[in-house]
Protein backbone atom coordinates (compact mmCIF):
# COMPACT_ATOMS: atom_id res chain seq x y z
CA UNK A 1 0.00 0.00 0.00
CA UNK A 2 1.01 3.64 -0.38
CA UNK A 3 1.92 5.56 2.77
CA UNK A 4 3.09 9.17 2.92
CA UNK A 5 6.01 9.17 5.33
CA UNK A 6 8.87 11.34 6.47
CA UNK A 7 12.37 9.93 6.92
CA UNK A 8 13.79 13.26 8.14
CA UNK A 9 12.31 16.44 9.54
CA UNK A 10 12.01 19.55 7.40
CA UNK A 11 9.85 21.13 4.72
CA UNK A 12 7.11 19.59 2.58
CA UNK A 13 9.77 18.07 0.33
CA UNK A 14 10.53 15.57 3.11
CA UNK A 15 7.22 13.78 2.52
CA UNK A 16 7.79 10.61 0.50
CA UNK A 17 5.42 8.07 -0.99
CA UNK A 18 6.56 4.68 0.30
CA UNK A 19 5.26 1.22 -0.56
CA UNK A 20 4.70 -0.68 2.69
CA UNK A 21 2.83 -3.89 3.57
CA UNK A 22 -0.86 -3.67 4.44
CA UNK A 23 -0.94 -4.16 8.22
CA UNK A 24 -3.01 -6.78 10.01
CA UNK A 25 -5.20 -5.76 12.94
CA UNK A 26 -4.13 -7.00 16.33
CA UNK A 27 -6.29 -7.40 19.43
CA UNK A 28 -8.67 -4.48 19.83
CA UNK A 29 -7.87 -3.02 16.41
CA UNK A 30 -9.66 -2.32 13.15
CA UNK A 31 -8.10 -2.10 9.70
CA UNK A 32 -9.65 0.69 7.67
CA UNK A 33 -9.54 1.16 3.95
CA UNK A 34 -9.18 4.93 3.85
CA UNK A 35 -11.62 7.01 1.80
CA UNK A 36 -10.79 10.55 2.95
CA UNK A 37 -7.98 12.00 5.08
CA UNK A 38 -7.83 15.35 6.85
CA UNK A 39 -4.82 17.67 6.60
CA UNK A 40 -4.09 19.78 9.68
CA UNK A 41 -1.54 22.32 10.89
CA UNK A 42 -0.31 19.84 13.46
CA UNK A 43 0.70 17.54 10.61
CA UNK A 44 3.00 20.28 9.33
CA UNK A 45 4.47 20.77 12.81
CA UNK A 46 5.19 17.03 13.07
CA UNK A 47 6.83 17.07 9.64
CA UNK A 48 8.99 20.06 10.61
CA UNK A 49 10.28 18.37 13.77
CA UNK A 50 8.05 20.00 16.36
CA UNK A 51 7.23 16.64 17.91
CA UNK A 52 9.48 13.76 18.88
CA UNK A 53 8.21 10.95 16.65
CA UNK A 54 10.13 7.87 15.47
CA UNK A 55 11.33 7.92 11.87
CA UNK A 56 10.22 6.90 9.34
CA UNK A 57 6.80 8.19 10.35
CA UNK A 58 3.45 8.10 8.56
CA UNK A 59 1.76 11.48 8.89
CA UNK A 60 -1.90 12.22 9.53
CA UNK A 61 -4.28 12.17 12.49
CA UNK A 62 -7.82 11.93 11.13
CA UNK A 63 -9.84 10.36 8.39
CA UNK A 64 -12.78 8.22 7.39
CA UNK A 65 -13.12 4.89 5.67
CA UNK A 66 -14.53 1.38 5.63
CA UNK A 67 -13.78 -1.46 8.05
CA UNK A 68 -11.69 -3.93 6.03
CA UNK A 69 -10.63 -6.33 8.81
CA UNK A 70 -11.36 -6.79 12.51
CA UNK A 71 -8.88 -7.84 15.17
CA UNK A 72 -9.47 -10.33 17.98
CA UNK A 73 -11.71 -9.18 20.81
CA UNK A 74 -13.39 -6.35 18.91
CA UNK A 75 -17.17 -6.17 19.21
CA UNK A 76 -19.72 -3.73 17.87
CA UNK A 77 -18.24 -3.45 14.37
CA UNK A 78 -18.76 -5.40 11.15
CA UNK A 79 -16.91 -5.58 7.87
CA UNK A 80 -18.01 -2.74 5.62
CA UNK A 81 -18.98 -0.38 8.45
CA UNK A 82 -18.33 3.29 7.70
CA UNK A 83 -16.34 4.98 10.45
CA UNK A 84 -14.29 8.09 11.14
CA UNK A 85 -11.49 8.70 13.62
CA UNK A 86 -9.41 11.42 15.27
CA UNK A 87 -6.84 11.89 16.63
CA UNK A 88 -5.00 8.70 15.66
CA UNK A 89 -1.66 8.52 13.86
CA UNK A 90 -0.92 7.07 10.44
CA UNK A 91 -3.82 8.47 8.44
CA UNK A 92 -1.84 9.44 5.31
CA UNK A 93 -2.07 5.95 3.82
CA UNK A 94 -4.34 3.70 1.79
CA UNK A 95 -5.00 1.57 4.89
CA UNK A 96 -4.73 2.41 8.56
CA UNK A 97 -4.78 0.47 11.81
CA UNK A 98 -7.06 1.98 14.40
CA UNK A 99 -7.86 1.32 18.04
CA UNK A 100 -11.49 0.24 17.83
CA UNK A 101 -12.29 2.34 20.90
CA UNK A 102 -11.45 5.46 18.87
CA UNK A 103 -13.64 4.61 15.86
CA UNK A 104 -16.81 6.66 15.42
CA UNK A 105 -19.68 5.16 13.37
CA UNK A 106 -20.92 7.52 10.67
CA UNK A 107 -24.58 8.56 10.70
CA UNK A 108 -26.77 8.34 7.63
CA UNK A 109 -26.57 11.39 5.41
CA UNK A 110 -22.87 12.14 5.77
CA UNK A 111 -20.21 11.20 3.23
CA UNK A 112 -16.59 10.28 3.87
CA UNK A 113 -15.20 13.66 2.84
CA UNK A 114 -17.52 15.54 5.20
CA UNK A 115 -16.76 13.13 8.03
CA UNK A 116 -13.01 13.49 7.62
CA UNK A 117 -13.35 17.27 7.42
CA UNK A 118 -15.52 17.45 10.53
CA UNK A 119 -13.63 15.33 13.03
CA UNK A 120 -10.70 17.33 14.42
CA UNK A 121 -11.82 20.80 13.41
CA UNK A 122 -15.49 20.20 14.15
CA UNK A 123 -14.91 18.71 17.58
CA UNK A 124 -12.41 21.47 18.35
CA UNK A 125 -14.84 24.24 17.45
CA UNK A 126 -17.57 22.48 19.41
CA UNK A 127 -15.69 22.26 22.70
CA UNK A 128 -14.26 25.78 22.34
CA UNK A 129 -17.74 27.29 22.07
CA UNK A 130 -19.60 24.97 24.45
CA UNK A 131 -17.00 24.20 27.13
CA UNK A 132 -13.91 26.43 27.14
CA UNK A 133 -16.02 29.61 27.06
CA UNK A 134 -19.75 28.86 26.79
CA UNK A 135 -20.73 31.64 24.40
CA UNK A 136 -23.89 33.55 25.31
CA UNK A 137 -26.28 35.66 23.26
CA UNK A 138 -25.12 39.26 22.98
CA UNK A 139 -21.46 38.56 23.71
CA UNK A 140 -18.73 39.98 21.48
CA UNK A 141 -16.40 37.35 20.03
CA UNK A 142 -13.20 37.83 18.02
CA UNK A 143 -12.09 34.87 15.90
CA UNK A 144 -8.69 35.00 14.23
CA UNK A 145 -8.17 33.21 10.89
CA UNK A 146 -11.88 33.27 10.21
CA UNK A 147 -11.59 31.69 6.76
CA UNK A 148 -9.73 28.63 8.02
CA UNK A 149 -11.36 25.31 8.79
CA UNK A 150 -11.86 25.88 12.53
CA UNK A 151 -12.50 29.60 12.09
CA UNK A 152 -15.45 29.06 9.75
CA UNK A 153 -17.01 26.55 12.14
CA UNK A 154 -16.45 28.87 15.12
CA UNK A 155 -18.23 31.68 13.28
CA UNK A 156 -21.27 29.49 12.66
CA UNK A 157 -21.43 28.10 16.19
CA UNK A 158 -21.03 31.53 17.80
CA UNK A 159 -23.71 33.04 15.57
CA UNK A 160 -26.04 30.16 16.46
CA UNK A 161 -25.54 31.20 20.11
CA UNK A 162 -26.53 34.78 19.31
CA UNK A 163 -23.08 36.38 19.61
CA UNK A 164 -21.70 39.31 17.65
CA UNK A 165 -18.75 37.93 15.68
CA UNK A 166 -15.65 39.82 14.55
CA UNK A 167 -13.04 37.95 12.54
CA UNK A 168 -9.72 38.60 10.83
CA UNK A 169 -8.76 37.50 7.30
CA UNK A 170 -6.10 38.41 4.75
CA UNK A 171 -7.67 38.44 1.26
CA UNK A 172 -10.81 39.32 -0.71
CA UNK A 173 -11.64 35.65 -1.15
CA UNK A 174 -11.26 34.93 2.55
CA UNK A 175 -13.37 37.95 3.45
CA UNK A 176 -16.19 36.68 1.24
CA UNK A 177 -15.96 33.21 2.76
CA UNK A 178 -16.06 34.55 6.34
CA UNK A 179 -19.05 36.78 5.57
CA UNK A 180 -20.88 33.86 3.98
CA UNK A 181 -20.35 31.90 7.21
CA UNK A 182 -22.15 34.67 9.12
CA UNK A 183 -19.44 36.96 10.53
CA UNK A 184 -20.82 40.38 11.48
CA UNK A 185 -17.52 42.24 11.05
CA UNK A 186 -14.60 41.08 8.88
CA UNK A 187 -11.26 42.83 9.43
CA UNK A 188 -8.61 42.68 6.71
CA UNK A 189 -5.50 42.59 8.87
CA UNK A 190 -3.30 43.01 5.79
CA UNK A 191 -4.83 46.45 5.18
CA UNK A 192 -5.55 47.79 8.67
CA UNK A 193 -4.36 47.24 12.22
CA UNK A 194 -6.82 44.70 13.57
CA UNK A 195 -6.60 46.05 17.11
CA UNK A 196 -7.59 49.56 16.02
CA UNK A 197 -10.32 48.26 13.72
CA UNK A 198 -11.82 46.03 16.40
CA UNK A 199 -11.68 48.82 18.98
CA UNK A 200 -13.61 51.07 16.64
CA UNK A 201 -16.32 48.41 16.42
CA UNK A 202 -16.67 47.44 20.10
CA UNK A 203 -15.52 50.64 21.81
CA UNK A 204 -14.51 50.57 25.44
CA UNK A 205 -16.86 47.65 26.12
CA UNK A 206 -14.18 45.34 24.75
CA UNK A 207 -14.29 41.76 23.56
CA UNK A 208 -15.73 38.99 25.75
CA UNK A 209 -13.68 36.14 24.27
CA UNK A 210 -10.96 35.81 21.64
CA UNK A 211 -10.36 32.52 19.85
CA UNK A 212 -6.73 32.73 18.71
CA UNK A 213 -4.99 30.03 16.69
CA UNK A 214 -2.32 32.42 15.40
CA UNK A 215 -0.37 33.17 18.57
CA UNK A 216 2.76 35.30 18.41
CA UNK A 217 1.60 38.04 16.02
CA UNK A 218 -1.88 38.51 17.51
CA UNK A 219 -1.63 37.69 21.21
CA UNK A 220 -0.64 40.99 22.84
CA UNK A 221 -2.95 43.13 20.72
CA UNK A 222 -5.75 40.73 21.53
CA UNK A 223 -5.16 41.08 25.26
CA UNK A 224 -5.63 44.84 24.97
CA UNK A 225 -9.00 44.30 23.31
CA UNK A 226 -10.44 42.05 26.01
CA UNK A 227 -12.97 43.40 28.44
CA UNK A 228 -12.28 43.12 32.15
CA UNK A 229 -12.33 39.40 33.04
CA UNK A 230 -12.50 38.48 29.36
CA UNK A 231 -11.02 35.25 28.06
CA UNK A 232 -8.14 34.67 25.66
CA UNK A 233 -8.47 31.18 24.21
CA UNK A 234 -5.09 30.30 22.69
CA UNK A 235 -5.82 27.07 20.84
CA UNK A 236 -3.03 27.26 18.24
CA UNK A 237 0.21 29.03 17.38
CA UNK A 238 0.60 29.11 13.61
CA UNK A 239 2.83 32.23 13.83
CA UNK A 240 4.78 31.01 16.86
CA UNK A 241 4.38 30.77 20.62
CA UNK A 242 3.64 34.17 22.22
CA UNK A 243 5.22 35.56 25.37
CA UNK A 244 2.67 34.61 28.00
CA UNK A 245 4.24 37.08 30.44
CA UNK A 246 2.39 39.79 28.52
CA UNK A 247 -0.72 38.69 30.38
CA UNK A 248 0.72 40.03 33.64
CA UNK A 249 0.44 43.65 32.45
CA UNK A 250 -3.08 43.50 31.04
CA UNK A 251 -5.30 43.40 34.12
CA UNK A 252 -7.88 40.80 35.12
CA UNK A 253 -8.03 38.53 32.09
CA UNK A 254 -8.28 34.79 31.75
CA UNK A 255 -6.02 32.69 29.54
CA UNK A 256 -6.76 29.15 28.45
CA UNK A 257 -4.67 26.89 26.21
CA UNK A 258 -7.09 24.01 25.66
CA UNK A 259 -6.50 20.86 23.64
CA UNK A 260 -9.06 18.57 22.09
CA UNK A 261 -7.59 15.43 23.63
CA UNK A 262 -8.66 16.48 27.12
CA UNK A 263 -12.26 16.70 25.94
CA UNK A 264 -12.45 13.24 24.34
CA UNK A 265 -10.45 11.16 26.81
CA UNK A 266 -13.03 8.39 27.18
CA UNK A 267 -14.91 6.59 24.44
CA UNK A 268 -18.14 7.97 25.83
CA UNK A 269 -16.84 11.55 25.58
CA UNK A 270 -15.50 10.95 22.06
CA UNK A 271 -18.78 9.48 20.82
CA UNK A 272 -20.85 12.25 22.40
CA UNK A 273 -18.70 15.04 20.94
CA UNK A 274 -18.21 13.49 17.50
CA UNK A 275 -21.82 12.39 17.16
CA UNK A 276 -23.08 15.88 18.01
CA UNK A 277 -20.84 17.43 15.35
CA UNK A 278 -21.54 14.82 12.67
CA UNK A 279 -25.28 15.09 13.24
CA UNK A 280 -25.11 18.88 12.86
CA UNK A 281 -23.24 18.41 9.58
CA UNK A 282 -25.65 15.75 8.34
CA UNK A 283 -28.63 17.99 9.19
CA UNK A 284 -26.97 20.98 7.46
CA UNK A 285 -26.93 22.97 10.70
CA UNK A 286 -23.14 23.20 10.43
CA UNK A 287 -21.77 23.86 6.96
CA UNK A 288 -18.32 22.61 6.07
CA UNK A 289 -16.12 24.25 3.49
CA UNK A 290 -13.79 21.76 1.86
CA UNK A 291 -11.25 24.05 0.27
CA UNK A 292 -9.23 21.55 -1.74
CA UNK A 293 -8.95 17.80 -2.23
CA UNK A 294 -5.53 16.43 -3.22
CA UNK A 295 -4.52 12.93 -4.30
CA UNK A 296 -2.82 11.13 -1.42
CA UNK A 297 0.47 11.23 -3.31
CA UNK A 298 0.34 15.06 -3.38
CA UNK A 299 0.45 15.45 0.40
CA UNK A 300 3.57 17.61 0.07
CA UNK A 301 1.67 20.10 -2.10
CA UNK A 302 -1.14 20.21 0.45
CA UNK A 303 1.39 21.02 3.19
CA UNK A 304 3.00 23.74 1.09
CA UNK A 305 -0.37 25.33 0.36
CA UNK A 306 -1.42 25.17 4.02
CA UNK A 307 1.85 26.66 5.28
CA UNK A 308 1.65 29.34 2.59
CA UNK A 309 -1.82 30.43 3.79
CA UNK A 310 -3.06 29.89 0.26
CA UNK A 311 -6.19 28.00 1.28
CA UNK A 312 -9.61 28.42 2.86
CA UNK A 313 -11.60 25.82 4.73
CA UNK A 314 -10.52 22.22 5.12
CA UNK A 315 -7.90 20.38 3.07
CA UNK A 316 -8.33 16.68 2.35
CA UNK A 317 -6.31 13.88 0.81
CA UNK A 318 -7.99 11.16 -1.24
CA UNK A 319 -6.31 7.74 -1.60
Amino acid sequence: MKAMRIHAFGGPEQIRCDEVPVPRPGPGQLLLKMAAIGVNYKDTHVRAGGYDVPLPFTLGREGAGVVEAIGPGVTGFALGDRVAFAPEIGAYAEYNLLDAQRAVPLPQGIDFASAAAAMLQGMSAHFLVHDTWPVQAGQRVLIHAGAGGVGLLLIQLCKAKGATVLTTVSTDEKEAVARAAGADHVIRYTQVDFEAAAREIVGEAGIDVIYDAVGLTTFEKGLRLLRRRGMMVLYGRSSGLPDLNALAWQGSHYLCQPILGDHIVTREALLARASAVLRMVADDRLKLRIGRVYPLTEAARAHADLNGRATTGKLLLQP
